[in-house]
């Protein structure tokens, strides 16, 4: 019997200008972006946050995320190169080289800042945004599909593609089949990101298990990336011989702080107070920080 398999010829150039490409993983990084903010407003709406909450998660969120990106891949992959031409971060960026592991770093710090700036708790920012890390984690995985990168091991299974242009001028029968890896990782991100969409809309586990969500998300995200790892081809040779990848290794601090979350998020019970955050709370709406008043010694209904 034939087997089954996916030839793989996508063009990752969307449009040129020039001599300017506009590839899809850029698009896929874009929309990734733009999603996360109109989940970030739709929080600030939800619970009666003022507006330039949601306003200011471009500046500390948004740009954090993408030199992040950036300085992780320059740093954990080719910090000889980058390190001997630190203007090539810059000048070369348009040949690629995003780091996930360094876009949560940028992401973490600028969710501080971003918490600091608006008088949030930072856990508040935490656990929000892993839901639309989820999914946007998926989409830059479609990203690195489009662009035929990392990419899978040698496989025989019936779902295996063919990368023809990991392998130019070869034959299509010569070709062989790889795991298509980014695939499983957006599968994997989306179940994550269903999993933190229902607890937060439908479980309150945000206001009622404060940093739970923040720990879900990395062991959905990190865990994953982790065990994926062993079918991948090594992105870097400096990797080969190695018992577990840089991936995996720059996951493993992600997974132990996702335990420790959830442990500490369901060990404390008391919903996190955002009153802090712009206005009064008798000038703008009511909002699950603020304590309920409190009448002739009685809590009002």
């Amino acid at each position: 019997m034939t087997q089954p398999l996916i030839t793989w010829d996508f063009n990752p150039v969307f449009f040129s200008i020039g001599s300017l490409d506009v590839r899809y993983y850029g698009l896929m990084w874009a929309l990734a972006l733009l999603i996360g903010a109109w989940f970030f407003d739709n929080f600030v709406k939800r619970e009666g946050l003022p507006r330039k909450v949601s306003e200011s998660i471009f500046l500390y969120g948004t740009l954090a995320t993408i030199l992040g990106a950036r300085l992780g891949h320059c740093l954990f992959y080719e910090p000889a190169y980058y390190l001997a031409r630190p203007w090539a971060i810059i000048t070369e960026f348009r040949n690629g080289g995003m780091a996930s592991h360094g876009a949560a770093i940028g992401l973490l710090i600028g969710l501080w800042l971003f918490s600091r700036r608006n008088r949030l708790p930072f856990v508040w920012s935490l656990d929000r945004i892993m839901i639309p890390v989820g999914i946007g984690g998926a989409i830059v995985r479609l990203g690195n599909l489009f662009n035929s990168e990392i990419v899978g091991r040698v496989t025989d299974v019936p779902w295996g593609f063919k990368f023809l242009r990991l392998y130019p001028g070869v034959p299509v029968e010569q070709v062989p089949l790889q795991h298509p890896t980014q695939l499983y990782e957006a599968v994997c991100y989306l179940l994550t990101f269903g999993v933190l969409t229902w607890l937060y809309y439908k479980k309150d586990t945000a206001r009622r298990h404060p940093g739970v969500l923040f720990g879900i998300g990395l062991i959905g995200v990190f865990l994953t990336r982790f065990f994926i790892e062993f079918i991948k081809e090594e992105q870097e040779a400096f990797e080969a011989g190695w018992l577990l990848d840089m991936g995996q290794l720059l996951s493993i601090p992600f997974i132990l702080l996702g335990i420790y979350m959830i442990w500490r998020g369901m060990r404390h019970t008391t919903p996190v107070p955002c009153s802090r955050a712009a206005g009064t709370a008798a000038s703008r709406p009511a909002r699950y920080g603020d304590k309920p008043k409190r009448k002739h010694g009685r809590t009002s209904k």
